[in-house]
């Protein structure tokens, strides 16, 4: 045994009266500067045990500081697909439903409170399929087009209208008014499969010219914005290796060359997005780095960042809302796979892009659950978020907090009625999911200072595809903003509590709240009828001497904000 594994243990010994069964390795290079770690934090709610006795540890670490938590990580991804727009987003200016302009106005007023940074669209795979000119122009004269998932079986049972067949009513007009109310750039998806270059570069002008300038700029203008868009994010395809092309990724660097090759900026930083990888594959991000960049590497200078999707799928028999404990910790070991995946691919990317001038943006990433606990018979790949949801939003955001040198953005999918979604919606009926409220609690992080974190806390034993496995005890990320400290927890255990000292190295801490997002069922769910089955609780903090100690109830997200001293 090493003396820092005694120390550890010793330490551990004190606090609790016992020795865990396993524990998290972490650098002891900081541990001696505990003793001066200052004032103490006690809990006094159901939630905080007001005991100092702790079987984990946090040690934060002020002066060991990551990079800057991009606010773009908190960005959100829309898609013709299903109920997302229509019925989600958009229900038109002569609705009956409260709208600005024909969006929902509840959507846009809670989107409000997340100040969300991006949005993705029109796709995902739908992308490949549009003709950004069919949504332009008078709404009663644009065309009726087969929507890109009219021949996935759940929309062929599905009746007549936008699941089906696009009306083009929601376009680029409607989707930028929709991201200025919110607060959020737009990010737009380019046609690769089926479209040309002239076509990405038309829709650059129609957007960007300025007023007067350009034919497409005085059309702009004749279709009501004689203002510029400023669309500073583009998408070059999307799913290039499937849906978007069935492309090699040899292929489609050449593709990526040729649509980004003298675009028009129009005093534009324009931020180029090639489709990056699915999941795991590599060799997909080793080929294109290594093709685009046969002739020039000057070519990297046009790669804003390197998307990559990954979903994280039901498993066992069970679907969104019913599934099993196994099932339950299956899929928190699937989320937890984003990590290996970040550092897999920027390794891969660091063959071609020594310096990493690249970053990784993961621009569609969730839980992917069977069909079944939709809405509404329309909304293809609508699920219903549980509180399992929810810790997977969260571990997933705080991987990105923790990645913050590798990762610029990231796009939960999708925002609204599809997917991993933060609100569901039919006709005049609206509630928030678990998610949303994940990311009500993160958007404290944005554009703080990521921190390095050490957790020490016993690993939990779960049982995954028959066998007994460690699954670790707590996890979470940490980000200063001058004089605030922003802390977030997972508990992913569905029985145990984590009684835990903070120790902050660098700084005291002066005061200090909490919320918690917990229930006993980690199947509960908000729905039409109840729609507040979940959702956080805010709790006391008295600042006391002696040790910080907070408890995570089991299956929780907590987030603790402290005013440094």
């Amino acid at each position: 045994m090493s003396k820092n594994d005694l120390s550890r243990k010793k330490f551990l010994t004190a606090a609790s009266g016992k020795i865990p069964e396993s524990m998290h390795k972490i650098d002891r290079r900081q541990f001696l500067k505990q003793t001066s770690a200052g004032s103490a934090l006690l809990f006094t709610s159901k939630y905080f045990s007001q005991s100092v006795s702790t079987d984990s540890q946090v040690e934060i670490i002020i002066d060991e500081p990551i990079e800057t938590i991009s606010p773009d990580i908190y960005g959100h991804f829309t898609e013709h697909i299903g109920g997302v727009i229509y019925d989600g987003i958009w229900v038109g200016e002569n609705s009956s439903i409260p709208n600005i302009g024909g969006i929902r106005k509840e959507l846009v007023d809670y989107m409000k409170r997340l100040k969300p940074s991006v949005v993705r669209w029109p796709g995902g795979c739908f992308a490949d399929s549009y003709n950004w000119r069919d949504g332009i122009g008078p709404r009663e004269q644009r065309p009726l087009r087969p929507n890109f998932w009219i021949n996935n079986r759940f929309s062929q049972k599905a009746p007549d209208g936008p699941t089906k067949y696009d009306s083009n009513h929601f376009g680029t007009h409607e989707f930028v008014h929709f991201c200025r109310l919110i607060g959020a750039e737009p990010y737009i998806a380019v046609n690769v499969r089926s479209a040309t270059p002239k076509d990405f570069y038309e829709w650059v002008d129609y957007c960007n010219a300025p007023a007067g300038t350009t034919t497409l700029a005085m059309e702009r203008e004749t279709n009501g914005s004689v203002k510029p868009f400023n669309v500073r994010y583009w998408g070059v395809g999307n799913e290039s290796w499937g849906c978007g092309g069935d492309f090699t990724p040899e292929e489609y660097a050449m593709e990526f060359r040729r649509f980004t090759s003298w675009v028009p900026n129009f005093g534009q930083n324009l931020a180029l997005i090639p489709a990056g990888p699915s999941g795991g594959d590599t060799s997909w991000t080793s080929k294109f780095f290594t093709k685009l960049t046969e002739r020039r590497r000057q070519y990297l200078n046009r790669v804003y960042g390197w998307a990559l999707h990954y979903y994280c799928g039901t498993s066992g028999k069970g679907q969104a809302t019913d599934f099993t404990d196994e099932d339950y910790y299956e899929l928190i070991v699937k989320a937890n796979r984003m990590e290996t995946l970040i550092n897999q691919h920027w390794s891969a990317m660091g063959e071609v892009d020594k310096n990493h001038r690249v970053k990784l943006i993961v621009d569609e990433w969730g839980a992917w659950h069977r069909a079944g606990s939709e809405v509404h018979p329309t909304h293809l790949f609508g699920q219903t978020s549980t509180m399992r949801d929810a810790l997977i939003a969260a571990l997933t955001l705080d991987t990105f907090n923790r990645n913050a040198d590798k990762v610029i953005m990231s796009n939960v999918a999708q925002l609204i009625n599809c997917l991993h979604s933060l609100f569901l919606a039919s006709e005049d009926r609206f509630i928030v999911t678990p998610n949303y409220y994940v990311f009500d609690m993160y958007s404290a992080h944005q554009s703080g200072q990521s921190l390095k974190t050490v957790f020490s806390t016993p690993e939990i034993n779960i049982t995954r595809r028959g066998r007994t496995e460690q699954l670790w005890g707590l996890n979470g990320s940490a980000s200063l903003h001058e004089k605030k400290l922003v802390l977030t927890v997972v508990n992913p255990s569905l029985d145990k509590s984590r009684n835990t000292e903070i120790i902050v190295h660098g700084a005291k801490i002066k005061s200090g709240e909490a919320k918690t997002l917990s229930e006993a069922d980690v199947r509960l769910h908000n729905s039409f009828n109840n729609p507040n089955a979940v959702f956080p609780k805010e709790n006391i903090i008295n600042i006391k001497r002696g040790s910080l100690v907070y408890t995570s109830p089991p299956a929780s997200v907590v987030r603790l904000i402290f005013e440094l001293a």
